[in-house]
């Protein structure tokens, strides 16, 4: 079967945030939770996907250059600024896009979940092309890794260093 794990659903308020390549994997997390939920898509210049997003809950855009919504990164956006009504965040994008969620997230109290993409050469958890630091010792290797293809993709954000 598939190696990995997907996102844990909450019922609790959320917002997804989306960044790049990250964009495409956060629509079917979007049709499966069922929640109040804020969708933030970050692009560079060109939309993708986003008219898709708009049935599952509010989309807010930004990109890099500003040609549609906000101006500059996504994390930055209103949305991501507003504790009180988030109570998970759910993210897919580039490092530092992630890196910056998790900070926000413990900061701020928040349970944050977090999807990481690495280029994996076995897909099955041996060669070890595909860890990243984590917080806890891995059974499999007794260092502080965890292996992306096996593991995750998907972390709670306070189970990795970014």
């Amino acid at each position: 079967g598939p190696l990995g794990n997907g996102y844990t659903l909450k019922k609790d308020k959320a917002i997804l945030v989306a960044g790049g390549i990250g964009v495409p994997p956060m629509l079917e997390l979007a049709k499966e939770l069922d929640c109040e939920k804020t969708i933030v898509l970050g692009y560079r210049d060109e939309l993708f996907l986003n008219k898709e997003f708009e049935q599952y809950g509010k989309v807010v855009i930004a990109t890099e250059d500003g040609s549609c919504g906000n101006k500059g990164e996504c994390t930055g956006c209103h949305p991501c600024r507003r504790v009180s009504m988030v109570r998970v965040i759910y993210s897919c994008g580039p490092t530092p896009m992630l890196r910056a969620l998790k900070q926000y997230a413990a900061d701020n109290g928040i349970e944050a979940w977090i999807s990481l993409e690495e280029k994996m050469a076995c897909g099955i958890g041996a060669c070890l092309a595909c860890v990243c630091k984590s917080k806890d010792v891995d059974h499999h290797t007794n260092v502080h890794n965890k292996r992306i293809c096996k593991d995750g993709p998907v972390f709670n954000a306070q189970e990795v260093e970014l």
